[in-house]
């Protein structure tokens, strides 16, 4: 049994290898119908100001997109206006809402787009000069509804030991990320998710009431309406809308970003475990777009907007239902190296000592192996981050127990609010516990449930 299962598992992760190393990203048409001034970023933001955001907004103006809405709190308007004079460009264009909500951020920018592709942007990231052209080739091909781009860690100048110990697992979580999504688009044209650091869509798409609506409305459990998990609602938009989607593995597409290096990471962490709990439980177990097609047609009848192909197919994503999104309930490292370790012993019982521990060194070498494999762009690049090995295994098994209070905790809901305080704005957050009331993830009233 044990053999069986190392067989099965190294099969799967040399599939996986193997796809992520056949995956080749859209080239660039030689004659384009996109350019670059067919592009609106719209970049939301509760600051409104800030070196991260003035790095976020020169980087793109270097793309030449035909312009950029940034959406920030009304409290913070007035400074986003000021930053903008100081930058000194009329490509950029202020809006704002009254309390900080990202969906209703993105929301309020949709309709003041007037180009046929928006690209959301994160307010802390940093693009290369030659992004635009990768990320519109898809968009070519009428199919294609949203385009995401990999992403890399802007890695902290002379850090001290914690910076570089916490950007170590941020540069690793992304690293997975990147491979995930390259070896699930090869396979059958699926990913996790399109990541709102950096994505594409047609704003034809964005401005369908239908989508608006349910963009604004979603809940989880039938009582919170959620905030976050954007970017998750509508990548499950688009697979349930038949709209295919791409991603573009290249240098020249790649993102720079900037996550926690510090303790704060841990509840980075929680945050992304409680968005794949809810996003992927709602794609397996509620939409089922990713592995049936027999429910999508009735989403359809309520749009008033076109979708190419939506009624005649839903392209089943049966290999990222497996790598992806299964593995939410079914990855736990350390209760499962526990358990292959136990099978490994009593497997070979009757084996004498030296074969026995022959044996188990092969294993020890097969799992450490299979801990590092997907990282090995990453060690490449920065050999040196090879000495932290240890620390990514330890924290593996220390992420389970994240994943499992992100798990017991899905009724937590984090609400931001603006105070003001003798003239200061000052951001607070807090939390709220509620019991688990029925499950029904997404009010979905106005498309056809």
């Amino acid at each position: 049994m044990i053999r069986a299962m190392n067989s099965l598992m190294s099969s799967l992760r040399r599939l996986n290898l193997f796809a992520f190393s056949r995956h080749r990203p859209t080239p660039l048409p030689e004659t384009p119908r996109l350019t670059s001034q067919d592009v609106t970023v719209v970049i939301p933001s509760l600051q409104g100001d800030g070196g991260e955001l003035w790095n976020t907004i020169r980087s793109i103006l270097a793309t030449e997109p035909h312009e950029i809405i940034l959406v920030t709190v009304e409290a913070h308007e007035l400074r986003a206006r000021m930053m903008v004079k100081t930058i000194g460009t009329s490509k950029v264009r202020i809006f704002s809402v009254a309390q900080p909500n990202k969906r209703r951020q993105m929301v309020r920018a949709i309709p003041e787009v007037h180009t046929e592709i928006t690209i959301f942007a994160d307010d802390d990231v940093t693009w290369p000069t030659t992004l635009l052209p990768w990320m519109l080739a898809p968009l070519e091909d009428e199919q294609y509804g949203g385009v995401g781009t990999n992403q890399r860690l802007r890695r902290a100048e002379c850090p001290n030991f914690q910076q570089r110990i916490w950007g170590f697992l941020g540069a690793l979580y992304l690293e997975r990320r990147n491979f995930d999504c390259a070896s699930c688009m090869y396979m059958d044209g699926g990913l996790p998710c399109l990541s709102g650091r950096t994505v594409a869509y047609r704003t034809r798409i964005l401005r369908d009431p239908a989508f608006t609506y349910g963009f604004t409305h979603e809940e989880w459990l039938g009582r919170y309406q959620l905030n976050a998990d954007d970017d998750n609602f509508i990548t499950r938009w688009l697979v349930s809308h038949g709209q295919k989607i791409s991603y573009q593995y290249h240098k020249q597409s790649e993102v720079h970003t900037t996550l926690e290096d510090n303790p704060k990471f841990l509840k980075q962490c929680l945050r992304w475990s409680r968005s794949n709990w809810r996003s992927n439980v709602t794609s397996m177990f509620c939409d089922r777009h990713i592995w049936t097609s027999a429910a999508h047609v009735h989403y359809f009848s309520a749009s008033e907007v076109e979708y190419p192909l939506a009624n005649t197919y839903c392209r089943l994503q049966p290999w990222s239902t497996y790598a992806v999104h299964l593995t939410t309930i079914s990855h736990w490292a350390i209760a499962w190296d526990t358990l292959l370790v136990y099978m490994y012993f009593k497997s070979t019982e009757l084996w004498d000592h030296d074969s026995r521990t022959f044996g188990l060194v092969v294993l020890a070498c097969w799992m450490l192996t299979s801990k590092f494999i997907k990282l090995l762009g990453h060690y490449i690049r920065y050999p040196g981050d090879f000495l932290l090995l240890p620390v990514s295994v330890l924290f593996g098994y220390f992420h389970g127990l994240i994943k499992g209070y992100a798990m017991l905790s899905l009724n937590v809901v984090r609400l931001c609010v603006v105070v003001l305080r003798q003239n200061t704005h000052i951001l607070k957050s807090y939390e709220t516990f509620t019991p688990f009331p029925r499950l029904s993830t997404v009010n979905q009233r106005s498309l056809g449930n």
